[in-house]
């Protein structure tokens, strides 16, 4: 076992000099000895940072929040973040053990799709990675060449699971881009047991190259926002006292229409602030909205910065997430670090984000729906009992445990 542990070990000089020195006589405390030592080496992992850098939801959130979390909680080890365009992009926090590689070239500068498909594996190379990491379902096209191991995260894949909600190039164009990652990683990394199930489902992945590493939040959900900024938040957007309070993409999928149809139906006369950016299916809303004379009830915003978020949840009385299906649905854990209640759909992902700290609804389902809302709005108990419950659901997420989870997937493949 010494001597297998030897010839593997890229340090082997450091293991023989504790040897010598410390006069290790027992074969395995030497070996253990040089698992520890090994296990800590330092790592040279590199990201597709192109969402990172350019997209201001869902998977540029995740791709942010993992980054940030590694360099602050892991920084043994040196990042390379791969930004294909040298534009400046959303700014976050990272720590000096990251770097950033883009085009150099004039073709690759202007033809920056294929430079992340194709001309990125030179720069692979030459930055001496031992990881190299998609954040968003992708792989270089011959990242086989580079010699460097790869991972994959997957999301999900909703163009399969409701091919009705997407064109028929999209479907086409993103099921090659994942059978491709899923076939050439070293390593799948899923962001919840539901997307592990489909990705195995419509890839046919043997289960054992799959971890499960759940995605956490931005930082700035965490702490408690006094009075006077959550004030001016309410001010600057003219929002009321109490409402509710939705965040995510405007688009069918996450249904923002059915807290309108219960507001209406049930007859609840409470505010509702919609967040988030709008896609063509906010015509629908705008059309309920005036065949209901609910202009006065239904307040949308589309362009409330990041770091007004925490004072609109933590204003919120509640909120109501009423998803069809989402690979992981941070919004709900954004939420449950505010510290208010959560009312989201069932089945998906949800309970594992949630757990016993949500109230579940059927999608689609108006009369539970309603019933939902009234028990949750009406009862301080209620909803006192969902908050602490929140903050004890959240800790499962926390940084410094999935920073552990994804520094010990990555020494698996190495």
């Amino acid at each position: 076992m010494c001597n297998k542990l030897l010839i593997e070990a890229d340090d082997t000089y450091i293991c023989l000099f504790l040897f010598r020195t410390m006069k290790l006589r027992k074969c395995v405390n030497f070996c253990n000895l040089a698992q520890n030592i090994l296990f800590q080496l330092n790592m040279r992992i590199g990201f597709d940072a192109k969402r990172a850098f350019f997209n201001g939801s869902g998977l540029g959130n995740y791709s942010r929040s993992l980054i940030s979390n590694l360099s602050k909680h892991a920084p043994e080890n040196e990042y390379v973040l791969f930004k294909n365009k040298d534009k400046q992009g959303v700014s976050f926090d990272f720590a000096s053990n990251t770097s950033v590689v883009s085009p150099k070239s004039f073709f690759y500068k202007k033809m920056n799709s294929i430079w992340r498909s194709y001309g990125i594996t030179k720069n692979i190379r030459e930055c001496n990675l031992d990881i190299y990491h998609g954040l968003s379902h992708e792989l270089p096209l011959s990242i086989k060449k580079t010699g460097v191991k790869s991972v994959v995260t997957m999301h999900d894949v909703i163009f399969l699971n409701y091919p009705e909600l997407f064109s028929a190039s999209y479907r086409f164009i993103f099921n090659k881009k994942y059978k491709h990652a899923c076939e050439v990683s070293d390593l799948i990394v899923a962001i919840s047991e539901q997307s592990k199930r489909d990705v195995i489902k419509y890839y046919n992945v043997p289960e054992e190259k799959f971890r499960v590493i759940y995605q956490g939040c931005n930082p700035i959900y965490y702490n408690k926002v006094n009075e006077l900024q959550k004030a001016q938040v309410r001010e600057k957007y003219n929002l009321p006292q109490q409402f509710l309070l939705y965040v995510g993409t405007i688009e069918k999928r996450k249904n923002a229409l059915g807290i309108l149809e219960a507001l209406h139906h049930g007859k609840i006369d409470l505010p509702v602030v919609i967040v988030g950016r709008p896609t063509d299916y906010v015509k629908q809303l705008h059309r309920f909205i005036s065949n209901n004379n609910m202009q006065s009830q239904v307040i949308l915003l589309h362009d409330v910065l990041t770091n007004e978020l925490p004072s609109l949840y933590q204003s919120s009385l509640a909120f109501v997430y009423p998803s069809l299906f989402e690979g992981f649905g941070i919004p709900i854990l954004e939420a449950l670090n505010s510290g208010t209640p959560v009312i989201t759909s069932k089945g998906s992902c949800f309970p594992e984000v949630g757990g016993n700290a949500a109230k579940y609804v059927e999608y689609g389902n108006n009369e539970e729906m309603v019933e939902t809302l009234k028990k949750t709005i009406e009862s301080v108990e209620v909803r006192t009992d969902m908050i602490n419950k929140g903050y004890v659901q959240a800790l499962k997420f926390g940084e410094k445990k999935l920073v552990a989870d994804m520094i010990s997937a990555y020494k698996e493949i190495l």
